[in-house]
């Protein structure tokens, strides 16, 4: 079945422990698209600058990745993130965002991809992910991103497109602050009262956990011993997650749990490179490898 998905398209320069790269292709669309890639092909809609170099735009080719929706806007600049990681990698900080692009009009889903089955809306405003849904004919599953800043800063946005997807991934802070809850078992419960019927929430190198009304699952990070750049890793996540969705075409407990290792597992090959050098280079062999070991290590008597 269809996959799209809509976000940001970016040039990031980050700082790690390891080294500095500057003006490395990145994005929440992207990563998701390069994650998902590996599971289905994708439709990828989004906007850059004229400032978007073509060595970005050939990354693309050999990918199972349809960029027919991605919008070039003269005059305009790319969007651009500069991030610096702490020593332990699990805090960062945000240097500068310079929106650009992604400040003006939203992009528009191409005719031809209206149709899409199932969505995924990464991290944008609220009220553009609002009207992204209304530009689709019958999807299958729409699910969405978030952040803080929609949360504190758009509240009511936020809350009304909720009421309008099937599913939601946050990480656990956000899931705390947006129901004043801070056991997330309570906090995905709450979440299900806005609307969607599941939630995926991120907690880093604790894993991850799904919260459905009728059961709670929750799921350990895949064990990587060399942190190299953690940059996408929630969208590459999310991308193992619906890529694995539209390729089986069944949306049901038993998937979602398969779908969320997937999604840890594309997620733990990124981190293994800088920008996307290690997703890049992987394939459905290595992330199957992967998955096996990972489902090797949660099996017991």
């Amino acid at each position: 079945m269809s996959l799209l998905v809509t976000g940001t398209i970016g040039m990031d320069t980050v700082e790690t422990p390891h080294r500095r790269v500057d003006d490395v292709l990145g994005g929440s669309a992207v990563y998701f698209s390069f994650a998902a890639g590996l599971l289905h092909p994708v439709r990828l809609v989004g906007a850059v600058g004229d400032d978007f170099p073509q060595t970005f735009r050939d990354l693309f080719e050999g990918h199972p990745i349809d960029t027919v929706g991605l919008e070039t806007r003269s005059g305009s600049k790319t969007f651009r993130w500069h991030g610096k990681y702490l020593n332990d990698m699990n805090e960062r900080e945000s240097l500068r965002t310079d929106l650009n692009v992604v400040g003006e009009k939203p992009p528009v889903i191409p005719e031809a991809f209206q149709d899409s089955a199932y969505v995924f809306l990464a991290n944008t405003h609220p009220a553009v992910q609002s009207e992204f849904i209304r530009q689709l004919k019958s999807p299958k599953l729409i699910v969405c991103d978030t952040m803080d800043l929609w949360i504190k800063e758009f509240r009511d946005d936020l809350i009304k497109t909720l009421g309008a997807v099937h599913g939601v991934v946050l990480n656990d802070g956000e899931a705390r602050m947006l129901t004043d809850r801070h056991d997330l078992i309570q906090a995905g419960r709450e979440v299900l009262k806005l609307g969607p019927q599941f939630v995926v929430i991120k907690k880093g190198e604790h894993g991850a956990m799904l919260v459905t009304p009728k059961e709670q699952i929750v799921m350990p990070a895949y064990p990587t011993s060399e942190v190299v750049d953690p940059t996408g890793a929630g969208d590459c996540f999310a991308g193992g997650m619906m890529g694995h969705l539209a390729a089986l075409d069944r949306i049901d407990p038993s998937s979602l749990k398969t779908a969320i290792a997937y999604g840890t597992c594309v997620a733990s090959i990124n981190i293994e490179g800088f920008s996307l050098d290690a997703l890049r280079q992987a394939d459905r062999k290595a992330l199957d490898s992967r998955l096996a070991h990972y489902k090797a290590m949660l099996a017991f008597d």
